[in-house]
């Protein structure tokens, strides 16, 4: 693998680092602001519709500079955004960091994407595409655990502050390692546009939608469903947060090596396991040891579906496939919002905090159906065009009625 994946990986490491790692962090910035813990969680939601929004923003705008410069901007938004949350005076200047730093989001992986498969063979993209969500998947590992460490003993600025520096090596390794790659030829922003007309897309990140949704609906509320049920401590948590990271950067990297030979069989299997797992998980989460082996799974499993969905983008948004990738990332997160919210209902519904569970299992379900609907499309357009290749004589063109 070439050593740009590592400099787009470690881009990746600090936003996903960025990401989540509020999220062990409120208490603290919320005490620092005095603001309420509900008010503190915009830093979440703002960040996360940061990416839906800046995801096909950024794109358009980019589209007029090379990739490599544009992941450049990227990460220097990303910089800017997070050192403006480290030195905050103020809960409305922080949350207006935080949007700057998601803007970036979405654009460094739809872009990151399609760099990624384009400096490999056409047999190792998805492979590529995994190495650089890598670095996405290892910051559940060792970024958020360790952020959320140093925020807790010495500052939530100092955090914010360090994921600044990361971006900065992201920036330098990018100027250092990634190819010059000229924007293609005759590729504007209506070409870009139209992937969207392509039913194949828009069922990829339907998929996309749904099953990551699937996922989220039950990480969520991860820390009360384990305190509640299962008796774990509040500071078992991370740990746990820590085996969901590491099945992350397993499936992560099993989807990536899976969906260059077999990308639909690569799908049903992962949906349909993710939906059994979500499911099971609402006898598992009463036992610590069955829980925690079902947290691991759910984010190997929910991982698993992400290469084989950003190839399937690509490949269905050929020609024209980054603003169609970028959205897609845009995707993940508006399933996140999704599958929170509905999580959230249910609780409040009073079905206990087991029951987002339910709803991931549905979500993932659904995901699965739009699969078996994407390749039996697939497979009747590919008849027909046999049919119609079969019926044009070699070498003679089909009449044109004028």
């Amino acid at each position: 693998m070439p050593l740009a994946l590592l400099a787009l990986a470690i881009g990746a490491f600090g936003i996903g680092t960025t990401e989540f790692v509020i999220m062990g962090l409120l208490p603290q910035v919320a005490g620092d602001f005095g603001v309420s813990i509900p008010t503190a969680g915009l830093l979440v939601t703002g960040y996360a519709l940061g990416v839906v929004v800046g995801a096909p923003l950024m794109t358009v705008l980019g589209t007029k500079v090379s990739r490599k410069r544009m992941l450049m901007l990227l990460m220097g938004l990303f910089i800017a955004g997070n050192l403006l949350s480290a030195v905050a005076p103020a809960f409305a200047i922080m949350l207006i960091g935080r949007v700057i730093a998601s803007l970036a989001h979405g654009a460094f992986f739809g872009i990151g994407s399609v760099v990624a498969a384009e400096l490999v063979a056409p047999h190792k993209k998805a492979g590529a595409i995994a190495m650089m969500f890598t670095g996405l998947t290892v910051a559940n590992v060792i970024g958020v655990p360790l952020g959320t460490l140093i925020g807790q003993h010495v500052g939530w600025r100092v955090t914010f502050a360090i994921v600044a520096a990361l971006g900065v090596v992201g920036l330098a390794g990018i100027a250092k390692l990634v190819p010059e790659m000229p924007r293609p030829e005759g590729v504007h922003l209506r070409h870009e546009l139209a992937a969207f007309k392509n039913a194949q897309v828009l069922l990829a990140m339907a998929m996309t939608v749904l099953g990551f949704g699937g996922v989220f609906a039950a990480i969520t509320y991860i820390a009360p469903m384990m305190t509640h049920i299962a008796g774990f401590a509040d500071g078992s948590v991370t740990w746990l947060l820590v085996l969901f990271g590491l099945g992350m950067v397993g499936g992560n990297l099993v989807g990536g090596r899976f969906a260059d030979r077999a990308l639909m069989p690569m799908l049903y299997v992962s949906l349909g396991a993710l939906a059994l797992v979500l499911a099971l998980f609402t006898l598992t989460a009463h036992s610590k040891i069955a829980a925690a082996v079902t947290i691991a799974l759910i984010g190997a499993l929910g991982f698993a579906t992400v290469p084989p969905l950003q190839k399937r983008v690509l490949d269905q948004a050929h020609g024209a496939p980054t603003l169609a990738s970028a959205v897609n990332i845009g995707a993940f997160n508006l399933g996140n919002a999704l599958s929170a919210w509905l999580g959230g209902i249910v609780i409040a519904a009073g079905f206990g905090y087991t029951a987002p569970n339910w709803v991931g299992a549905a979500l993932a379900a659904a995901a699965l159906v739009l699969a078996f609907v994407s390749a039996a499309l697939e497979r009747r357009d590919g008849a027909r065009s046999t049919v119609i290749a079969s019926a044009t004589p070699t070498g003679q063109q089909t009449p044109v009625h004028h």
